[in-house]
């Protein structure tokens, strides 16, 4: 007898202060029965530790790409995952994926993975001029033109005081938008 496997995401998380609520939204993925790895740049660890994300997951925290031993992780997690999503996606993020760089883990992984077979998902979170920055809004044009998700931002007070979009979207929201993209596969 063969059980079915728990659906798999890929959660990616970028240098923002919205990674707390990232951590919030990855502990109730993974309370429903979805299998999580994360990913974290160098600038998310230092708004969220490492050992908060395995403690949540179950898994290490991939971070570097070069990493002795780990040197195919861009293609492992590539494949594992049936969904990934970078949230908090900053405007560095979405602009350098949107330009095809690849000297880091995230952008490797984005490069690799198969995004005619399976979503990749970005949900921005940045300061409102960041956010509709004429620069920004065109890298994330394009990478809708290639077929990844931009979810929506939220609105209202920001971090850095001013008020605005580009809020990443409420714990429970991104919760929602993955249960319905994956929710079906959940054993």
């Amino acid at each position: 007898m063969t059980t079915a496997r728990k659906p798999r995401l890929l959660f990616l998380l970028t240098g923002s202060i919205s990674c707390y609520k990232a951590c919030f939204a990855i502990s109730r993925l993974v309370q429903a029965g979805i299998e999580v790895r994360t990913v974290a740049t160098p600038s998310a660890l230092k708004f969220v530790g490492g050992a908060t994300l395995e403690g949540l997951t179950g898994h290490p925290v991939a971070s570097d790409l070069w990493e002795s031993g780990k040197a195919m992780d861009h293609i492992n997690l590539a494949r594992w995952a049936d969904l990934a999503l970078v949230a908090p996606a900053t405007a560095n993020t979405i602009n350098r994926l949107s330009s095809g760089l690849s000297d880091d883990l995230v952008g490797s992984l984005f490069l690799a993975w198969e995004i005619q077979k399976k979503p990749w998902w970005i949900a921005p979170a940045m300061n409102v001029a960041m956010f509709n920055h004429p620069l920004t809004q065109a890298s994330l044009k394009k990478l809708t033109d290639t077929g990844v998700r931009v979810l929506p931002t939220g609105s209202g007070a920001l971090a850095c005081g001013e008020e605005g979009e580009g809020r990443l979207i409420e714990p429970e929201q991104l919760l929602a938008q993955v249960l319905a993209e994956l929710g079906s596969k959940i054993a």
